[in-house]
Protein backbone atom coordinates (compact mmCIF):
# COMPACT_ATOMS: atom_id res chain seq x y z
CA UNK A 1 0.00 0.00 0.00
CA UNK A 2 1.20 3.47 -0.79
CA UNK A 3 2.44 5.46 2.15
CA UNK A 4 3.16 2.46 4.37
CA UNK A 5 6.68 2.22 5.65
CA UNK A 6 8.28 -1.06 6.46
CA UNK A 7 9.72 -1.39 9.95
CA UNK A 8 13.46 -2.00 10.10
CA UNK A 9 14.65 -5.60 10.27
CA UNK A 10 16.72 -6.93 13.15
CA UNK A 11 19.60 -6.91 10.66
CA UNK A 12 19.14 -3.16 10.14
CA UNK A 13 18.58 -2.51 13.84
CA UNK A 14 21.73 -4.36 14.87
CA UNK A 15 23.78 -2.34 12.38
CA UNK A 16 23.93 -4.49 9.26
CA UNK A 17 26.72 -6.66 7.92
CA UNK A 18 29.66 -5.00 9.67
CA UNK A 19 28.07 -5.06 13.12
CA UNK A 20 26.81 -8.61 12.71
CA UNK A 21 30.29 -9.77 11.68
CA UNK A 22 31.71 -7.99 14.72
CA UNK A 23 29.23 -9.79 16.96
CA UNK A 24 29.93 -13.22 15.50
CA UNK A 25 33.69 -12.70 15.67
CA UNK A 26 33.49 -11.60 19.31
CA UNK A 27 31.31 -14.65 20.10
CA UNK A 28 33.91 -17.03 18.66
CA UNK A 29 36.80 -15.08 20.20
CA UNK A 30 35.19 -15.52 23.61
CA UNK A 31 34.69 -19.22 22.91
CA UNK A 32 38.42 -19.55 22.24
CA UNK A 33 39.61 -17.31 25.08
CA UNK A 34 37.35 -18.04 28.04
CA UNK A 35 37.67 -21.34 29.96
CA UNK A 36 33.95 -21.31 30.82
CA UNK A 37 33.19 -22.00 27.14
CA UNK A 38 35.53 -24.99 26.79
CA UNK A 39 32.57 -27.36 26.47
CA UNK A 40 31.18 -25.73 23.35
CA UNK A 41 34.66 -24.93 21.99
CA UNK A 42 35.38 -28.66 21.98
CA UNK A 43 32.41 -29.22 19.65
CA UNK A 44 33.96 -26.99 16.95
CA UNK A 45 36.77 -27.68 14.49
CA UNK A 46 40.13 -25.93 14.53
CA UNK A 47 40.34 -23.41 13.08
CA UNK A 48 36.78 -22.14 13.54
CA UNK A 49 36.70 -19.97 10.40
CA UNK A 50 34.00 -22.12 8.79
CA UNK A 51 31.90 -22.04 11.94
CA UNK A 52 32.26 -18.26 12.15
CA UNK A 53 31.17 -17.87 8.54
CA UNK A 54 28.20 -20.22 8.89
CA UNK A 55 26.85 -18.47 11.99
CA UNK A 56 27.33 -15.08 10.33
CA UNK A 57 25.52 -16.24 7.17
CA UNK A 58 22.72 -17.87 9.16
CA UNK A 59 22.14 -14.87 11.43
CA UNK A 60 22.18 -12.53 8.44
CA UNK A 61 19.13 -14.25 6.95
CA UNK A 62 17.50 -14.98 10.30
CA UNK A 63 17.65 -11.27 11.15
CA UNK A 64 16.07 -10.23 7.86
CA UNK A 65 19.23 -9.38 5.97
CA UNK A 66 20.70 -11.20 2.97
CA UNK A 67 19.86 -14.92 3.13
CA UNK A 68 23.49 -15.94 2.72
CA UNK A 69 23.30 -19.33 4.42
CA UNK A 70 20.41 -20.57 2.29
CA UNK A 71 22.10 -19.28 -0.88
CA UNK A 72 25.25 -21.25 -0.12
CA UNK A 73 24.14 -24.26 1.93
CA UNK A 74 20.39 -24.64 1.42
CA UNK A 75 17.82 -24.83 4.20
CA UNK A 76 19.49 -24.42 7.61
CA UNK A 77 17.94 -27.58 9.14
CA UNK A 78 19.46 -26.45 12.42
CA UNK A 79 18.53 -29.42 14.53
CA UNK A 80 19.57 -31.97 11.90
CA UNK A 81 22.91 -30.24 11.33
CA UNK A 82 23.63 -30.27 15.06
CA UNK A 83 22.54 -33.84 15.83
CA UNK A 84 26.10 -35.23 15.51
CA UNK A 85 27.07 -33.07 18.49
CA UNK A 86 26.06 -33.85 22.07
CA UNK A 87 24.15 -30.77 23.20
CA UNK A 88 22.69 -30.64 26.68
CA UNK A 89 21.76 -27.88 29.09
CA UNK A 90 25.41 -27.08 29.82
CA UNK A 91 26.24 -26.56 26.13
CA UNK A 92 23.04 -24.55 25.64
CA UNK A 93 23.89 -22.33 28.59
CA UNK A 94 27.51 -21.84 27.47
CA UNK A 95 26.34 -20.81 23.99
CA UNK A 96 23.82 -18.36 25.43
CA UNK A 97 26.33 -16.90 27.91
CA UNK A 98 28.94 -16.42 25.18
CA UNK A 99 26.39 -14.72 22.92
CA UNK A 100 25.10 -12.47 25.72
CA UNK A 101 28.68 -11.47 26.55
CA UNK A 102 29.50 -10.83 22.88
CA UNK A 103 26.40 -8.66 22.41
CA UNK A 104 27.33 -6.61 25.46
CA UNK A 105 30.96 -6.27 24.33
CA UNK A 106 30.02 -4.96 20.88
CA UNK A 107 27.59 -2.46 22.40
CA UNK A 108 24.22 -3.78 21.33
CA UNK A 109 21.41 -1.91 23.03
CA UNK A 110 20.08 -3.65 26.15
CA UNK A 111 16.48 -3.84 24.91
CA UNK A 112 17.64 -5.46 21.67
CA UNK A 113 19.92 -7.85 23.59
CA UNK A 114 16.97 -8.99 25.70
CA UNK A 115 14.79 -9.44 22.61
CA UNK A 116 17.48 -11.46 20.85
CA UNK A 117 18.24 -13.57 23.93
CA UNK A 118 14.61 -14.67 24.15
CA UNK A 119 14.78 -15.98 20.59
CA UNK A 120 18.26 -17.45 21.05
CA UNK A 121 17.11 -19.27 24.19
CA UNK A 122 14.16 -20.86 22.40
CA UNK A 123 16.37 -22.08 19.58
CA UNK A 124 19.25 -23.19 21.81
CA UNK A 125 16.89 -25.08 24.08
CA UNK A 126 15.32 -26.82 21.08
CA UNK A 127 18.79 -27.91 19.94
CA UNK A 128 19.38 -30.02 23.06
CA UNK A 129 19.72 -33.67 22.08
CA UNK A 130 21.20 -35.37 25.14
CA UNK A 131 19.95 -35.98 28.64
CA UNK A 132 21.49 -33.89 31.41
Amino acid sequence: MAGMTQSPTLYDTIGGQQRLRELVDRFYDLMELEPEFAGIRALHPTPMDGSRDKLFMFLSGWMGGPDLFVERHGHPRLRARHLPFAIGSSERDQWLRAMAWAMEDVGIDEALRLRLMESFYQTADWMRNKAD
